[in-house]
């Protein structure tokens, strides 16, 4: 048996245990990739190792290690009651402020997963204070950000325009970009109606405070007609009834550490998108400037990292690369490129462009995607824009997948959830979207482009 379909067969074995028997799925693909890539791949400790997702190692660690702080000292608290304030207390309206936030972010040049692990914590945050559903709130921010993850000025754009441009095939910059955000808005909206956004309330409900008998506590009761109305005009007027307060009209003060941790979080915006410098990296540093100015409020933050997450998402990724160090993802490809029918070759590629995304990173897979793609659409068999087009919504839409960057940082930042049943939300929803979503671009992009 070769390599290839060892290490594919070990990867299911994976999910299989992990799912079965409640293991961490992180500590077994790690023990995958030591086993398949010694006995079946040839690779010593750093071939396996050079897998090693350290990058993304840095944005988990460093993105919850600031957000516990920011937790602790009320800033989050006070961005949500600012949140709330900005749509006038309509609690409905804040997943959309979340979506839009996190697309402007990277329409205007974020990396995805840098504005995602900017907008997730307090997101999150806000959902769990609010009873919003964090599977509803986190898939906002993925798709916000895949929403505007494509336009001409973004990273993923760049990336691919420039192949595009290089492969001499026809290419629409504009098209690729609303076809991204048309796609990722209506599954947005399907999320929004399907999770119970349309149900959320204005505010909390109102709770009288009203004591004494029960007796006449309606408005609507009348005196009973064989006992007399109580006129004594001595008697006081029964008190007005007191409501909580509407989460706009909670005031929060703004005090020195939460001043200075939203200057922050100002700090990790501007280096990350103006000075292209990494999140991760960013995020520790700003943490670590929090704890030594504040150490009574950041002393328990280091062990609100969620490290079972950390776990989990750097293990597999490590068994990804170790795939593709071997040439599994290769082999894949080469596979569907001898197929001799051009619109099934089409939706393979758009189904192993999810497939693969969901697991990886859409930024390193739009290099290798569009490539594969090139050979068949020099035939003019069907029109590049759309193919493209496909190709590359179907390669990031799947980024809510709890193995990738940007659904992972939803999972480290979910709040008071049971964090194996979010993460097998997340890892179902993942896993519709990667059934549905390559064929659902493929029936639009593609096949009327065809012939």
């Amino acid at each position: 048996m070769s390599a290839e379909l060892i290490s594919i067969l070990a990867l299911v074995l994976i999910f299989v245990l992990a799912t079965t028997l409640s293991v961490n799925m992180g500590a077994l693909a790690f023990a995958g990739a030591f086993l398949v890539g010694t006995l079946a791949g040839g690779l010593d400790a750093d071939g396996i190792f050079a897998g090693f997702p350290g990058d993304i190692f840095v944005v988990l660690v460093g993105v919850t290690y600031l957000f516990a702080i920011a937790r602790a000292n009320g800033t989050t608290d006070w961005l949500v009651a600012a949140a709330v304030r900005l749509v006038g207390g309509r609690i409905a309206l804040i997943p959309w402020v979340m979506f839009v936030i996190t697309g402007a972010l990277t329409a205007i040049g974020a990396v995805s997963p840098a504005a995602c692990a900017i907008v997730a914590p307090i997101a999150l945050g806000f959902a769990a204070q609010y009873g919003i559903s964090p599977l509803l709130m986190g898939a906002m921010v993925v798709h916000g950000a895949q929403g505007g993850g494509f336009s001409p000025i973004s990273v993923y754009g760049s990336i691919v325009n420039g192949i595009v441009d290089n492969n001499d095939l026809a290419g629409s910059p504009v098209f690729l970009f609303l076809a991204s955000l048309v796609m990722n808005t209506a599954i947005a909206a399907i999320l929004f109606v399907l999770l119970g956004g349309t149900k959320l309330s204005r505010a909390p409900q109102r709770v009288p405070a009203r004591t004494g008998s029960s007796a006449g506590d309606s408005t609507d009761d009348e005196p009973a007609d064989d006992e007399p109305a109580d006129d004594d005009p001595a008697d006081p007027e029964p008190p007005a009834e007191r409501r909580e307060p509407l989460p706009h009209e909670q005031h929060i003060p703004l005090d020195a550490p939460k001043a200075a941790t939203l200057l922050g979080l100002v700090a990790l915006v501007v280096c990350t998108l103006v000075f292209d410098l990494d999140a991760g990296l960013t995020a520790i540093t700003v943490a670590v400037l929090l704890s030594v100015a504040w150490p009574a409020s950041s002393r328990k933050a280091v062990s609100e990292i969620t490290w079972p997450t950390v776990l989990l998402i750097c293990g597999v990724l490590t068994y990804v690369a170790v795939l593709q160090e071997i040439g599994t993802i290769d082999y894949v490809g080469n596979a569907v490129s001898e197929v001799g029918v051009p619109l099934l070759a089409a939706l393979l590629l758009c189904y192993i462009g999810g497939i693969v995304s969901a697991f990886a990173s859409s930024v390193g897979l739009m290099g290798a995607l569009i490539p594969l793609a090139v050979p068949f659409l020099a035939q003019d068999t069907i029109g590049p824009i759309g193919m493209i087009a496909a190709l590359a919504v179907s390669a990031t839409m799947v980024d809510v997948s709890p193995f990738s960057t940007n659904g992972a940082l939803v999972l480290a930042n979910a709040k008071d959830v049971d964090r194996d049943r979010f993460f097998r939300q997340l890892m179902v929803y993942g896993g519709i979207v990667v059934a549905v979503a390559p064929l659902v671009t493929w029936l639009v992009f593609v096949v009327p482009n065809w012939g």
